[in-house]
């Protein structure tokens, strides 16, 4: 391991900050995490990740990672990395009121020279219009009293490919002294690209830009599936042959809704952004309207499924398959499955859940105890464990109608089983 060189706090030891924190750790510098979740704090002292994560289970025995609920920590820290929620409110404004707490933390805890890196996803402008005045309010000048930078963090929770160490990074500087000091820290803990930006404006687009990209292609292909769907057209086979162009076309897939807290999330802090200097995203609103009517739309379908085996959803018993966002990881922020329970209950449905990954979530502890209950089985997050539901599986236990919200299962197989199976678009 390297010579300690410097002290670091990371501030928010969630699904983005404990990984870095780790890694941090991993490359030789003394590491707190400061979290305000003593339960979250307890575990990690104990080397345990306080999430599902294999990579963080197998580090924190092998590094020297303190977690604690003291800012003091902050009066020693020479980096002062920022890894809290950013999320909107119910009208789908930016809340700030995290990242605040967080400067207001380092300011009543400041060690002169610190280098301040928010990582946090932010819209343009928040550093210089809402992070530098509360160090400005304090007398502190930004490039010399202490150094202010912006690195949008990027992690793919559940990949065993991409994690913090091997993604590319994008980093911005209030002054070319905070960008220097923050790229060489950048450079020093990554086995990746850290590209300067030309301002710290720039390095905040380019997150709310990456989530954007994503939300306005899946939406492209969510209105497809609707349109497809009454052409009697599969997209999922449409999608793979479009594929086989080598270029222009990236896939991207229909499903029951988006979670996770980044593409629910960012492009609003885009839009309200715009909105603010007089321009409004017509695209961003469409595809958050069409994507956030995605859950509504898998029960419609799940209905109309139903009446065409002349069953009405009052009083049907139907399985949810999945509550978290996306597969093999038990995160549930922002999952499409609270607003297609929150239907499924006001049509009157009785609704059994499973999600291996979530068990306070779920109605059963088992699998086969959700199919023992369920006439019908809405699939809403695509686990591998959901692998074994298999036509013979679904046969044992009656299952009528599949609706495969992440079109995860192989429809054929169902069909010539002669179970009832629709998809998204398929």
């Amino acid at each position: 391991m390297p010579k300690i060189k410097s002290t670091v706090t990371v501030i928010g030891l969630g699904y983005v900050g404990l990984p870095l924190a780790c890694l941090i750790s991993q490359k030789g510098y003394k590491t707190y995490g400061l979290d305000l979740k003593e339960d979250s704090i307890k575990k990690i002292n104990q080397k345990k990740s306080p999430f599902k994560d294999e990579l963080i289970a197998k580090i924190l025995p092998k590094i020297d990672l303190k977690a604690t609920s003291d800012p003091s920590v902050l009066k020693e820290s020479d980096f002062v990395i920022i890894c809290v929620p950013t999320p909107v409110n119910e009208r789908h404004l930016p809340v700030f009121k995290p990242l605040t707490s967080a400067i207001e933390s380092v300011l009543e805890n400041f060690k002169k020279g610190v280098t301040v890196v928010v990582e946090s996803t932010i819209n343009p402008g928040v550093c210089e219009e809402v992070v530098l005045p509360l160090f400005e309010k304090k007398n502190l000048k930004v490039g010399k009293d202490f150094f202010l930078a912006h690195c949008p963090e990027r992690v793919n929770p559940g990949d065993p490919k991409w994690n913090v160490s091997n993604i590319n990074r994008c980093v911005g500087g209030v002054t070319d002294k905070c960008l220097q000091k923050s790229l060489e820290f950048y450079r020093s803990i990554l086995d990746a690209t850290v590209t300067p930006m030309k301002s710290i404006k720039e390095a905040e687009a380019t997150k709310t830009i990456e989530n954007a990209f994503r939300d306005v292609n899946i939406a492209f292909v969510n209105e497809l599936a609707k349109s497809f769907d009454r052409m009697g057209i599969d997209l999922k086979d449409v999608i793979q042959g479009a594929s086989t162009k080598p270029f222009a076309f990236m896939a991207h897939y229909p499903g029951c809704g988006v979670g996770g807290h980044c593409i629910p999330v960012d492009p609003y802090y885009l839009i309200e952004k715009a909105r603010r200097v007089g321009f409004e995203h017509d695209f961003l609103k469409l595809a958050r309207r069409i994507n956030t009517g995605m859950p509504r739309y898998a029960v419609k379908v799940l209905i109309r499924e139903l009446n065409e085996i002349k069953k009405a959803i009052n009083g049907t018993r139907v399985g949810v398959l999945g509550v978290s966002y996306k597969a093999n990881v038990d995160d549930n922020r922002d999952a499409p499955f609270y607003e297609i329970k929150k239907e499924l209950l006001a049509n009157k449905a009785k609704v059994e859940i499973f999600d291996p990954f979530i068990p306070k979530d779920s109605t059963v502890k088992s699998l086969d105890e959700l199919l023992k209950k369920s006439e019908v089985l809405l699939l809403v997050t695509n686990h591998d464990e959901f692998k074994k539901v298999t036509p013979k599986l679904a046969k044992k236990y009656g299952i009528k109608l599949i609706v495969d919200g992440r079109n995860f299962l192989p429809k054929e197989d169902f069909l010539k089983a002669g179970i009832r199976y629709k998809g998204i678009g398929r």
